[in-house]
């Protein structure tokens, strides 16, 4: 029977199925070198307190050092029977250096260890997914930059709605992204707060100075209560909350690239490299990693609600319960990076059909606002001008033609207003060119959007 560190209260010992499903050891493994970083910066501040001695801080650091060399040549095996990554740690430093070992946990608990870890890891995950996300919006606006001018049906319920610009359509989800890394610098502001020295909830008797840590780990602040300290998981909801958000919308990029490359649509070609085949058709390709990041949304959404509903009902402080953070902390971190990673590769190497985006627009009636709004700037209410055009649209469709192809003549007899200038108006790249209010999809509008995102993103 292995001997609990924790067990000098204990007769019994657990039996092997319990121990096994309180174990959290099979998935923590990955705050090791978070762990290590804490017990260094505690060992370190020990000493310099006189809680320990310097001999005493130099044993331990120096264990906690091999044990980190260790870590890094894969030479440490986590053991179930030692439940979780601090006393998996805490049990090889004593077989390292010895009875000294047990001085390490000396003002501190559990609860702060593993808040501390969490926060470290964290911060970690949120400057990477903060690079790749930085990468993703790079990369959508060089893509905008070389289709500022290609024009694509607008849709609104799906439907055929106005002419665009391509490049309008990029920006769009430029801003998407660029609100997700705002949101994910926030959280790193509440992920930057130091746990340690909250001991198990009522802090220590011990003289230790949190400032010490906070600096030693490049917290920016310690936490001001040690109960919210250790059972605060705010910041692990709010980047479930923020990788939900992200999700949505790489889901909803995903939805259109699969939509584009579609034998109906042929407005986009996705890169072999990000396709697969069907193993009884041959022709088939298909968008596999659109797809599967449409998918993945689901598993982060299900770690978000999972989440809430384990917080919902807690009494401070800490509680077993917390033991359910990490997994689906874990898991939204793998899944929203190499999502973020894949849909960069998809958007920098698909070839855009631009030929076949703008004819969409010209057997269509996406022009028919124009003609509306080109009645009302010659006096017409708009809403008799929507009428009238409504009635043309309408006839159109009985006749099998478009606007484009009504007679002047015809156009006349609506309204002598309408002069020959109209099937100017009526063209997709007039269309698009004439919209020129702020954040609109005139050319010259989605250049000064383009112009202020390279701005952004160099800051």
């Amino acid at each position: 029977m292995v001997k609990k560190l924790w067990g000098g209260r204990f007769e019994a010992s657990l039996d092997e199925k319990t121990e096994n499903f309180g174990a959290s050891i099979k998935f923590e493994q990955r705050l090791a070198p978070f762990d290590l970083q804490g017990s260094l910066a505690h060992v370190k501040m020990l000493s310099a307190t006189g809680i320990i001695s310097g001999k005493e801080a130099d044993e331990i650091v120096a264990g906690l050092k091999a044990l980190e060399e260790k870590l890094h040549n894969h030479e440490i095996e986590f053991k179930i029977e030692n439940e979780d990554i601090h006393m998996n740690m805490e049990t090889y430093l004593l077989e390292e250096i010895g009875a000294v070992a047990g001085k390490l946990h000396t003002a501190r608990s559990r609860n702060d260890q593993v808040a501390t870890d969490m926060h470290l890891y964290l911060k970690s995950v949120l400057t990477e997914v903060l690079s790749v996300l930085t990468t993703l919006r790079s990369t959508i606006v060089n893509l905008a930059v070389n289709h500022v001018d290609t024009i694509m049906p607008g849709y609104t319920h799906l439907q055929h709605a106005q002419a665009i610009s391509f490049g309008q359509h990029l920006m769009a989800y430029y801003q998407m992204f660029t609100r997700d890394f705002e949101r994910f610098e926030f959280n790193f502001k509440h992920t930057d707060i130091n746990p340690l020295g909250a001991a198990a909830l009522a802090g220590t008797t011990f003289p230790i100075d949190r400032k010490m840590t906070t600096e030693l780990l490049g917290f920016a602040g310690p936490y001001a209560n040690s109960m919210d300290a250790v059972s605060d998981r705010d910041f692990i909801i709010e980047f479930l909350s923020n990788s939900s958000l992200l999700m949505l919308h790489l889901s909803r990029l995903c939805e259109e690239l699969i939509l584009w490359c579609s034998h109906e649509f042929k407005f986009i070609t996705l890169s072999d490299a990000y396709s697969t085949g069907s193993s009884i058709m041959p022709q088939k390709k298909n968008p596999d990693m659109a797809e599967l990041i449409r998918g993945k949304t689901g598993r982060v959404y299900g770690n978000l609600m999972g989440l809430l509903t384990v917080m919902k009902g807690l009494p401070l402080a800490y509680n077993k319960d917390l033991q359910e953070d990490k997994e689906g902390m874990f898991d939204s971190a793998d899944t929203i990076l190499t999502s973020l990673t894949v849909m960069a590769g998809v958007l920098s190497t698909l070839k855009v059909n631009d030929v076949n985006m703008e004819e969409s627009t010209a057997k269509d009636f996406s022009n028919a606002t124009e003609l509306a709004d080109y009645l009302a700037a010659k006096g017409i209410p708009f809403r008799q001008a929507h009428a009238i055009v409504g009635q043309l649209v309408l006839d159109c469709v009985k006749k099998g033609i478009y606007l484009q192809d009504v007679s002047l003549q015809e156009y006349r007899a609506l309204s002598d207003l309408i002069e020959e200038d109209v099937y100017e108006i009526l063209k997709s790249r007039t269309a698009v060119a004439r919209r020129t209010s702020l954040g609109g999809t005139a050319f010259d509008s989605v250049r000064k959007q383009i112009e202020q995102a390279k701005k952004e993103l160099q800051s």
